[in-house]
């Protein structure tokens, strides 16, 4: 094995005899910085993808997982730590593929490689890995969660995506088809190989952060089932189930079901049909708005209806009030006059038995002076001063309600040439005539500006 050349450090100095020639010449390095340099040797390739068979598995207390990795007659150690060994399906006798670096145990002088990623290869172990995702997420109740609602229209939509033009190309040309200029963020990452996974996951986390994008698109063309691996992680699943916003899932095509589909809000087929679930049409949009323009005038118009009947209820409910008043007045009168009449006999009868029968002039002057203090018509005063208060209350009450009194606070009522009380500045046009009534007569205007 060959190492670097590293420049010698004051303590370091050749011994013997320094030959001319420079492929000859010895150094004089300590043990550590020998292993040192070795070390940065086996680290040099950074980080590797390699395949073998998993033999030897073992599991830490701590959750890592060490195996080794054997292709033929080669042998070398893995370690994976607990909270990526979750995420991977290591099984005796499988084969493999890893991502990771390799290192040097200086103590020992012994290789080993810290794995990042640990994919099954091969249709069967695929597909159990991904019964394993599916059936952990199923026991804490991703799969059958409710779903968020696709908005009928979104403020703005992200797309996490590939560097694949064939992806975006068709997402652009649905959105050209059916509401052009329609705000779209494509966000390009990796999708397959290692670290797509958390690569899409940050993709998520950036569209999430931005308060213009209502729904999550993640777009990826067929592939086969280890391609499309990264998209049944485990972790991006659960980042697609707890995602704050929608998300739909458009992977591969219409047989290619990784577990995201499982966990997203909306599954579909393919990108671009993806992308027509969640834009809207233009031209529908515009029609459901006139369809509530139209239900509105048509309300509007009942209510108005509604309130004019109302009012002549309550002129007719006045008028009745008056009418009733007359009568009770009237009543009132005939009872007090009745009353009055027997008092009054009364007294002509008591004041005859007491001049007949020669009673003392005492007498006489006490019966003059109780008759001089009846007052007949004191009752019937009250009676009228209490009509008078009620007919005043509801003289006020007609003249709030007059549409007149409304006019006079200074608001005005605005018409049409064909008679249409207009309610907002979009009932008309520059150029049209139109009438306005003022709490005194009225003013002929011509429009020039709508705003």
């Amino acid at each position: 094995m060959g190492f670097p050349r590293a420049e010698l450090p004051f303590d370091e100095v050749p011994t013997g005899t320094r030959s001319t020639d420079d492929a000859a010449a010895v150094r004089v390095v300590t043990l550590t910085r020998l292993y040192a340099e070795i070390g940065r040797a086996v680290a040099a390739p950074g980080r590797v993808q390699v395949e073998g068979d998993v033999h030897d598995r073992r599991v830490t207390q701590q959750g890592a997982i060490w195996f080794t990795l054997r292709d033929r007659a080669v042998d070398l150690p893995v370690l994976i730590s607990g909270g990526r060994a979750r995420r991977s399906r290591i099984v005796d006798g499988e084969r493999v593929s890893v991502v990771g670096r390799v290192t040097l145990q200086q103590r020992k002088l012994q290789l080993r490689m810290e794995a990042e990623e640990v994919t099954p290869v091969g249709e069967g172990a695929v597909a159990a890995l991904i019964a394993q995702v599916r059936a952990r997420l199923g026991a804490e109740g991703f799969l059958d969660r409710p779903r968020r609602p696709i908005p009928m229209l979104p403020s703005g939509i992200g797309v996490v995506c590939g560097t694949d033009a064939a992806v975006r190309r068709d997402i652009e040309s649905v959105v050209a088809a059916r509401f052009p200029g329609f705000p779209v963020r494509f966000v390009e990452t990796s999708v397959q190989g290692a670290g797509a996974a958390d690569a899409v996951r940050r993709a998520i986390d950036d569209l999430v952060a931005d308060s213009g994008v209502d729904v999550i698109i993640l777009a990826r063309g067929g592939g086969s089932a280890v391609d499309l691996l990264p998209f049944s992680d485990e972790d991006l699943c659960r980042a697609v189930a707890m995602c704050t916003k929608a998300v739909v899932s458009a992977i591969g095509h219409d047989g290619d079901r990784p577990v995201c589909d499982e966990v997203a809000d909306l599954r579909c087929g393919t990108p671009s049909i993806a992308a027509q679930m969640v834009i809207p049409e233009v031209t529908v949009l515009r029609d459901l708005l006139d369809r509530a323009r139209r239900d509105v005038e048509r309300s509007a118009q009942r209510h108005l209806a509604a309130g004019q009947r109302e009012l002549e209820i309550v002129r007719w409910d006045s008028a009745l009030d008056r009418r009733c008043a007359s009568l009770r007045r009237s009543l009132a009168e005939i009872r007090w006059s009745n009353a009055l009449d027997l008092r009054v006999d009364r007294e002509r009868v008591s004041l005859s038995a007491i001049a007949w029968s020669l009673v003392a002039p005492a007498r006489c002057v006490v019966a003059r002076r109780q008759l001089g203090a009846i007052d007949p018509a004191g009752p019937l005063r009250r009676r009228v001063d209490a009509g008078t208060v009620q007919l005043a209350l509801l003289g006020a009450r007609t003249h709030a309600l007059s549409p007149a009194r409304v006019l006079e606070r200074g608001y005005a009522v605005v018409r049409s040439v064909d008679g249409r009380v207009l309610r907002r500045a979009q009932d008309t046009s520059p150029g049209e005539e139109l009438t306005i009534t003022l709490a005194t007569g009225q003013i002929q205007v011509e429009v020039h500006h709508v705003g």
